[in-house]
Order: C-alpha cells, then sequence, then structure tokens
C-alpha cells in the first residue's frame, strides 16, 4: 500500500474558490497552513465528505474514497476517519467514558485498531472517566474529544484549529498529547491552524495556502525557508530543524543538539542522549558575520553559505537565507548591514545563533 494522501478539489462559491491539488504524506502531521479565509476548513470539509466536490479525488493510502472516473463516492459516514473541531461537542448527559464508547459503537470490532484504553493512555484521561463535561476545563474537554475521535479507529485524523478556543496555559496542556499522537500512532493527522508556534511545534509536512489555493507544499523545513511565498510571519518567521542528542553538559545545564551542517547548545530539559529533538530558530535571533567572532556571549556559530536575499516586511530589512551543511536557515538583517558585508549568493558568512528554542 502507497502511504500518500492525494487530494484534488474544486469549490466555486459566491465570494470564495477553492482549487487543490495536492500529495501529502501518509504519515506523520501535515499541516494546513494560512490565513482565516485562506480554505483551510474548506478542503479539510472536503476531505472529510462535509463538502461534495463533485469532480473531486480523494485517496487515503490506498484506498478511494471518490473518484467520478470510476464513479466512487464514499459517503461521510462511512469514511472511516476521524474529525476534532475548536469545540470538542461532547454529549453533555453522557459522563467521560459513554461519550468514548459512544464513538466507538459504530466500528465493526474486527475494525478496531485502536483500542479504548489505548486512546485514554494516549490522552491522560483516566482519571476523568466518570466525570460529566461540564465538570472538565477546556483542556480536558478537548483531550476528550480527540480521544473520541481515535475510537472510531481512524485511517485519518482531521483537526481544525483544535486549540484556537484554549487559553495559553491549557494550549501548553494539550500539545504533549497531541505529539504523542504523532510519536505513537501511524495515522495521518492534518491538522488546521493559523499558529506558526503550533506548527513548528507539531507538523512535520506543511501545506502553505491563501485564496483557497496551496501556494506551497513540502516538508516543513524547506518550506518554512523560502523566500519565494507571500505570507509572511513577521517576527515568527524562521525554520524548525530535525536534530538529535548529541551530548549534555551537565556544569552548565545545557544539552548540545547535532544536525547536518553542525550542532547548537540549547538548554538540558533533561531529554536522553541520542534522542530526537526539534529546534526552533526564529530568522530575528539570528546574526551575521564575516569571521570567526571572538569574546562573544554567542554560543552556537555555524560555518554557512548565503543562498539568496528577498525584501522584508520593513524597507530597512532583509531576509536571508543560508545554507549550514544540507540545513536552510534564515536571519533578518538591516539592509545597511547587508551591504556592508556584501551578502550575495555564494557568500560565506559565520552564522551566529543568538537563541535557540527547543520544542521537544
Amino acid at each position: 500500500m502507497n502511504s500518500l494522501i492525494r487530494a484534488s478539489f474544486k469549490l466555486d462559491y459566491s465570494t470564495f474558490s477553492l482549487d487543490v491539488d495536492l500529495e501529502l504524506p501518509g504519515r506523520g502531521v501535515t499541516a494546513l497552513f494560512g490565513p482565516s479565509g485562506s480554505g483551510k476548513t474548506s478542503l479539510l470539509r472536503c476531505i472529510a465528505g462535509l463538502e461534495h466536490a463533485p469532480d473531486g479525488f480523494l485517496q487515503i493510502n490506498g484506498s478511494i474514497w471518490q473518484d467520478p472516473a470510476q464513479h466512487i463516492y464514499v459517503p461521510t459516514y462511512q469514511r472511516p476517519l476521524g474529525y476534532v473541531f475548536q469545540e470538542a461537542s461532547l454529549f453533555p448527559h453522557l459522563d467521560v467514558r459513554r461519550n468514548l464508547e459512544y464513538g466507538m459503537k459504530r466500528v465493526p470490532v474486527s475494525e478496531r485498531r485502536v483500542s479504548l484504553d489505548h486512546a485514554i493512555q494516549l490522552l491522560g484521561i483516566g482519571a476523568l472517566l466518570a466525570q460529566k463535561p461540564d465538570t472538565l476545563s477546556g483542556g480536558e474537554r478537548q483531550r476528550v474529544g480527540i480521544a473520541r475521535a481515535l475510537t472510531v479507529s481512524p485511517k485519518i485524523l482531521l483537526m481544525d484549529e483544535p486549540l484556537a478556543a484554549l487559553d495559553l496555559a491549557r494550549k501548553q496542556e494539550v500539545l504533549p498529547y497531541l505529539e504523542r499522537l504523532q510519536a505513537e500512532l501511524e495515522i495521518p493527522i492534518l491538522y488546521v491552524s493559523h499558529a506558526p508556534d503550533e506548527v513548528a511545534r507539531l507538523a512535520n509536512h506543511i501545506v502553505v495556502m491563501d485564496g483557497g489555493r496551496a501556494l506551497a507544499n513540502g516538508p516543513l523545513g524547506k518550506t518554512l525557508a523560502r523566500l519565494d511565498l507571500p505570507i509572511r510571519l513577521g517576527e515568527d518567521t524562521g525554520v524548525v530543524i530535525d536534530a538529535r542528542v548529541g551530548t549534555r553538559d551537565e556544569e552548565w545545564h545545557l544539552l548540545r543538539a547535532d544536525f547536518d551542517g553542525g550542532s547548537l547548545w540549547v538548554r538540558d530539559m533533561g531529554t536522553p542522549i541520542g534522542a530526537p529533538v526539534r529546534v526552533r530558530i526564529l530568522a530575528r535571533d539570528v546574526s551575521l558575520a564575516l569571521v570567526r567572532p571572538e569574546q562573544t556571549s554567542i554560543l552556537n556559530q555555524l560555518a554557512g553559505r548565503v543562498v539568496a536575499l528577498a525584501d522584508d516586511t520593513h524597507p530597512s530589512l532583509v531576509l536571508v537565507r543560508l545554507q549550514v551543511g544540507s540545513t536552510p536557515l534564515l536571519a533578518r538583517v538591516t539592509r545597511l548591514s547587508a551591504s556592508l558585508l556584501g551578502l550575495a549568493p555564494g557568500k560565506e558568512v559565520w552564522v551566529q545563533v543568538k537563541s535557540v528554542a527547543l520544542l521537544g
């Protein structure tokens, strides 16, 4: 079976049109990212069958759910999918356990790939099973809603801004559980968001959407480093690097995260040696020099090469795409600094990383 999602849909509304033709990984988390009104939810609803695009095509890891050429259209109630909305929408008269069991009833025993106990364990809701929804916090309700979506043993999990209704504390409560889903399940997840921090922490792959079109579709790190996308993230512009813990410095409470091109010292959060980690580097936290700086407080210094420059959101600034080994980075510098350093494609530079966020 090919581990691949193919989705092609066209929809025309009075004020909006959707026109996408995508091939996506059949595993991991794919973020559908873009501003409000860009078509993210419309695409998700087409995949769920809640919106019907008559000429659309949909294949999930070898199973065709829609293909007009073969007269195939699987209705929503027959599609093995889980859908998580902004609000959990639990049945208020049922306790948590019976909410979970309700979703499970529609799945024949022979087709159950996610057990009730596994869903409870993944979302850490064992202590909540006897409670009614109105006694739960927003984060707890959303975790129960995600667990209920898993109990239908979906072949794909659709998540439509599941953290948007939560405050920062509740969002931080739920995020580790979403990371656990990615690590422990083989179910592909399509995750709608307009929050760069959520995308950086969770996604392996990203589709950047605007005006009902997919402007970019690719691996997270490479796509975030592109300079040709009209959607700019302002202060959140930066890249995400997949690395591995190489060693720790117990005296100074630091970990060394190794990646193809170098290594970065980050705060020691107790991650084991050899474990994979994800780090986020914002363009505003990267500075450039022509010679290796000495006697500086910046520990992370990498040899790199300028690949391209592009205008930034203010005429005084430019974005610089860099290559460190096979890893792309972005730096935001003033146009004056770029001129004084003679920055141009091919220029060898020293890259100073002032701050690194360890995402886990």
